[in-house]
């Protein structure tokens, strides 16, 4: 007789609408990203918006595609060192 696995499936936990509304919050933000070229702003904010736009999509796909949303503290992180990453991207834009 087979004993069950200790690991369980991550993809069974997820709730199909929960990646539904992930992907169209994707959508939304790219689409964002694309209108934000548009504006007539000057440069520096709009590539601030896109890069802004950028750390929300990876914050989206972080919590509901590799599953951080049920570990607090590693999302935390991951978010702390893409926002520094974002601020030097930003920052040598600007120079």
């Amino acid at each position: 007789m087979a004993q069950p696995s200790s690991l369980t499936n991550s993809s069974q936990q997820r709730s199909p609408n929960s990646l539904t509304q992930a992907w169209l919050a994707l959508l939304a933000l790219s689409v964002g990203s694309a209108l934000l070229t548009l504006i007539g702003a000057p440069s520096a904010i709009i590539a601030g918006g896109i890069l802004l736009l950028a750390l929300i999509k990876a914050r989206v796909i972080l919590k509901h595609y590799l599953d951080l949303e049920n570990s607090q503290s590693w999302l935390r992180g991951f978010t702390m060192v893409l926002t520094g990453f974002s601020v030097v991207v930003f920052a040598l834009y600007l120079v």
